[in-house]
């Protein structure tokens, strides 16, 4: 619609970030390369619609999740990157999900900080049984699963990094925050959204299903990793860009 995104809060197309979480997310997927600045993302051209859904603490409703993902949709999105997580199953959130599944839209989404095997104790987006969500766990530099990950089997895909990584921050253009300060699957879910933004420039003419199939049948098993989620192993962006 020619704006920078959508804020569910106010009801204007004014997303400007006031809690920090958006831009580092927001970064580390699109930081631009190459410029002598601050920080690289994964996918340095990408566009980024911005939906902002949470308050200045980080919290927020399902009604505003659902109108900023009805909004990106109809927008023209092709990738939702969703760095939250509830407890609480919602058919009301799943609808528009499921919606952006028709439309083609591949939707990340962090698995939780919670030390949980989420499929015995679910986090939502991760754990609707819709086929275009991609759930993330977090790894560390080491290889190993996050100490605060959540995992399973069956409901999580795949681990990226996200500990000791460094973003874009919300207090200034020139600001830059990581190392310790920051860890958690909302920072390995857009490593994965820029691995699915560069993905879709090479193979554009490829559904939503032929494109998660690549990527999760290119990452790098780890031991850490084995029975924690669906691969076994972790992001690596040149395998499927090979």
């Amino acid at each position: 619609d020619g704006s920078h995104g959508f804020n569910a809060l106010t009801g204007t197309n004014n997303p400007q970030d006031d809690q920090g979480h958006g831009t580092l997310v927001s970064g580390m997927l699109g930081g631009v390369g190459n410029n002598g600045k601050g920080v690289t993302g994964v996918a340095w051209r990408v566009q980024i619609m911005a939906c902002k859904c949470l308050d200045s603490a980080g919290n927020g409703n399902d009604s505003d999740v659902i109108e900023c993902i009805d909004y990106a949709r109809t927008n023209g999105v092709r990738i939702i990157n969703a760095s939250l997580d509830s407890p609480t199953y919602s058919q009301a959130m799943s609808n528009p999900i499921y919606s952006v599944r028709e439309a083609g839209i591949i939707f990340i989404a962090s698995a939780g900080n919670t030390s949980a095997n989420i499929d015995l104790n679910p986090r939502y987006p991760s754990c609707y049984e819709i086929d275009n969500i991609v759930s993330v766990a977090y790894t560390t530099p080491s290889d190993t699963l996050g100490s605060l990950s959540n995992y399973g089997a069956t409901n999580v895909d795949l681990a990226a990094p996200g500990a000791a990584v460094y973003s874009t921050f919300f207090t200034a253009n020139s600001a830059y925050l990581g190392a310790s300060a920051i860890q958690g699957t909302s920072f390995a879910a857009p490593y994965v959204a820029g691995t699915f933004a560069l993905m879709l420039t090479k193979y554009p003419s490829e559904s939503y299903q032929e494109i998660i199939s690549r990527v999760l049948n290119a990452t790098d098993p780890l031991p850490a990793l084995s029975g924690k989620c669906v691969t076994g192993g972790r992001l690596n962006l040149r395998k499927p860009l090979s």
